[in-house]
């Protein structure tokens, strides 16, 4: 910043994050009627190749709003709610406790028993082999969502139970006027999705170890077209108030500081290489004692 000011104009709200992402909500509730009578094995192909996509990305919008980007700091709660409502096609109440705890994964990058990104001890002592770690990332949604209650349990905020009752009255009226398919259309989709998929590899590219001495890495490749940027992720952990879509201009304006850094080509040769590399696998993250974590 010193040297390169003009990067605090970038900070702010995104003024077109709110309406792509309505659009994507309402492309999904439309997809809701369309998928209603289909077989369940075109329910479960639709689900994997487009409406999943859709919820993951929705996902990591979800991500960009934590950070207030869609209405700014000043308006923090039209942020939450906002996040709220861009959970609904996902099927499971996610967006307020998503938030709860990725603004520790800020504070403590790698804060052991703080940062519930990282993988358990048992998970990197059993998902050790191939088949194994191929499961892991199957299993990803289930470990994501059941970490954080086992690595640090939070005390149920408001906005979690206001997320829990919006999120499945709306799954009970689809349910009521279109029944089950879509309903398993919504939720398939959202973890197969984050499970193997080209798009969860940003799981795994973001902090997972792959040179020595390197704990986070950027992608910048076409599937940033789909997820808010976050392949931008160096950036981003430097300026976590700028949206997704101004973090090509931090690259641009503050080249040296990024181009000679390691990052990542592709997605799909992320998990490739994770599953098949021995020396990658859940414990290929960097752990740290936080002052917070020694004194609880």
């Amino acid at each position: 910043l010193a040297k390169y000011p003009e990067i605090k104009t970038l900070m702010g709200p995104d003024p077109h994050l709110k309406w792509i992402v309505s659009g994507m909500v309402f492309t999904q509730f439309l997809a809701c009627y369309l998928v209603k009578d289909l077989s369940w094995k075109w329910i479960f192909f639709w689900a994997y190749a487009f409406g999943g996509c859709i919820n993951h990305s929705l996902t990591l919008a979800i991500h960009d709003i934590s950070h207030n980007v869609a209405f700014g700091n000043k308006q923090a709660k039209w942020n939450r709610w906002f996040a709220i409502f861009a959970n609904l096609p996902i099927g499971i109440p996610y967006s307020a406790s998503f938030k709860k705890y990725h603004i520790d994964h800020h504070r403590y990058l790698g804060g052991d028993n703080l940062d519930v990104d990282i993988p358990t001890d048992f998970e990197g002592w059993f998902f050790c082999t191939p088949l194994r770690k191929l499961l892991w990332l199957f299993l990803q949604p289930l470990f994501y969502s059941l970490r954080p209650l086992y690595v640090n349990p939070k005390a149920i905020t408001r906005m979690e139970i206001f997320n829990a009752l919006i999120q499945f009255s709306v799954d009970l009226i689809i349910y009521y006027f279109w029944g089950l398919k879509p309903i398993i259309y919504l939720i398939a989709g959202t973890i197969l999705c984050m499970g193997v998929h080209p798009i969860s590899g940003h799981f795994i590219a973001e902090h997972y170890m792959f040179l020595k001495g390197y704990e986070t890495y950027s992608y910048y490749g076409p599937l940033n077209w789909l997820t808010f940027n976050v392949g931008y992720h160096m950036e981003h952990h430097d300026f976590p108030s700028i949206p997704g879509c101004r973090l090509p201009m931090v690259k641009k304006i503050a080249a040296e500081y990024y181009d000679n850094l390691p990052h990542h080509q592709s997605w799909i040769r992320v998990l490739w290489d994770f599953v098949f590399d021995d020396t990658i696998g859940p414990y290929s993250r960097v752990k740290r004692l936080c002052k917070l974590a020694e004194e609880s």
